[in-house]
């Protein structure tokens, strides 16, 4: 499904149509608009679950006053923030890297942040957070960073997303879930078992969405999500299994049915409920707080987009694509209006690679995603007939498909195997891309240079290592300065 890259294109482009192809570069880069329209659809179904988690978590934490944020209007925002970003990435950026809150980053907010200041003031952080990551990519800084990177490890993280997003699918789908022992922490399904229907409706998806795929079916991707929610919506319409909070055996995020109307007028009262106030904590804290969003947001995204424009195709031979700093721009515009619209930092999503394997390649299908977000403004209760159990089935397709770049790799030389090794196996195990990222930075650097091959590192590479061990070892700094 990965396209050729730019060395390997031989044939000249098609000539474009129209200024909006031209501007787009849509034929230029082998796509079509059906192309992109059924990319852009694929990411928005695989990440609508965004609308109702990112409520679910940032809901659920209880500010130092007290307070909390209401479920609706953080929807509202949710879709809002996620759209708006979405379609602005598109026309400036113009490549399919769709936007939504980030889920590390909110739920850091919701479950260690507010408990220290006020929700307005914890989306302060979020917005000079992004502020900050504008600044470094303005600067051409952020860029300087993303080009010290080796080669090798660049291959390292897209295939480490490509675990990653599988992961997160397994677990979305109720195939692997937690056991509550030491010993094995993780386990099949419940019991050691795929003992649920909508487990069941997992696999089915995965397994007609693979056939699809290695039959290269156009619309693979599109076909399998849409039949697998038929599926669903015919099982709870005849058994009526509910949510899994309500019945272990339910579904997971979303029960795939209507519930009485399904339009709803959105609040947006959390637009500009933001605050800068942070005496309550002290500069020090406050800075470290900013230090673990900026470092959080910096190189997860830095990570997504690395392997999102391998797998489309549009990565060099040194992994740069197009326009990479205004992506780095726009990316940290994201943080920025996350913050001022309390849905926590918005950041390329890594869902994106749904709509990828289904053929966008441009900042076309960016439009679709993001016009379908601000739909879901007004549709809320829509956005939730597709369960996460189907969703889940494309991420791990996904992930199958970016594992493929590993062949990419030359792993004769240890000292490259063992950063490369842990910078793939810690971003599914911590549920971090950044830890992946920061974890193979530091064996990187450590290790190549008493290999004797310290000459071979970039400057900027030992400064960044030496910033994740701050980052790794934020908590015992913030307790030994109180």
């Amino acid at each position: 499904m990965t396209s050729p890259t730019p060395t390997e294109t031989t044939a000249e482009p098609p000539k474009s149509r129209s200024a909006f192809d031209r501007y787009f570069e849509i034929s230029a880069r082998g796509s079509t608009f059906g192309t992109e329209i059924r990319g852009g659809i694929v990411t928005f179904i695989t990440m609508a679950y965004i609308v109702i988690l990112n409520p679910i978590i940032l809901s659920s934490g209880v500010d130092v006053d007290g307070n909390q944020l209401a479920f609706p209007q953080l929807a509202a925002v949710t879709a809002l923030t996620a759209g708006v970003m979405t379609i602005l990435f598109g026309v400036v950026a113009r490549l399919p890297f769709a936007f939504a809150a980030g889920l590390g980053i909110n739920s850091f907010l919701a479950f260690s942040v507010v408990g220290q200041v006020t929700w307005p003031e914890a989306m302060g952080l979020v917005v000079i957070n992004g502020l900050i990551i504008v600044l470094l990519a303005a600067t051409g800084l952020r860029r300087l960073i993303f080009d010290a990177v080796p080669y090798e490890l660049k291959i390292a993280i897209t295939v480490g997303i490509g675990l990653f997003i599988a992961f997160i699918g397994f677990v979305d789908a109720g195939f692997v879930t937690a056991t509550g022992q030491n010993s094995p922490p993780v386990g099949l399904g419940v019991g050691g078992s795929v003992a649920t229907v909508p487990t069941l409706v997992f696999v089915f998806t995965l397994l007609l969405t693979g056939v699809l795929v290695a039959r290269k079916i156009k619309g693979a991707l599109l076909i399998g999500l849409a039949s697998g929610t038929v599926v669903a919506v015919i099982i709870e319409a005849i058994w009526h299994l509910g949510s899994g909070q309500d019945n272990p055996g339910g579904w997971g995020l979303s029960v795939p049915a209507f519930s009485g109307n399904p339009f709803a007028v959105p609040d947006l009262g959390l637009i500009g409920q933001v605050s800068f106030d942070f005496g309550k904590v002290g500069a020090l804290a406050a800075i470290m707080l900013v230090f673990t969003l900026v470092f959080t947001n910096f190189f997860d995204a830095m990570g997504t987009m690395t392997g999102l424009s391998k797998e489309a195709g549009l990565a060099d031979a040194k992994g740069n694509f197009p326009r990479l700093k205004s992506a780095l721009i726009v990316e940290g515009v994201g943080a920025v209006a996350g913050g001022l619209t309390s849905s926590s930092s918005n950041t390329v999503f890594i869902e994106s690679g749904s709509g990828i394997g289904e053929g966008a390649r441009t900042g076309f299908a960016n439009l679709v995603t993001g016009a379908l977000f601000l739909l879901a403004m007004f549709l809320t209760p829509v956005t939730q007939i597709v369960p996460s159990e189907v969703a889940a089935a494309a991420l791990v397709i996904v992930g199958a498909m970016m594992m493929a770049q590993v062949r990419d790799l030359d792993l004769k030389d240890f000292s490259v195997l063992l950063p490369v090794f842990l910078t793939i196996v810690i971003m599914p195990l911590t549920y971090s891309i950044a830890n992946g990222i920061g974890a193979g930075f530091i064996a990187w650097v450590v290790i190549r240079s008493l290999a004797g091959k310290a000459k071979t590192i970039s400057p900027l590479l030992w400064v960044v290592a030496a910033g994740f061990l701050l980052y790794f070892a934020r908590g015992p700094i913030e307790q030994l300065f109180g």
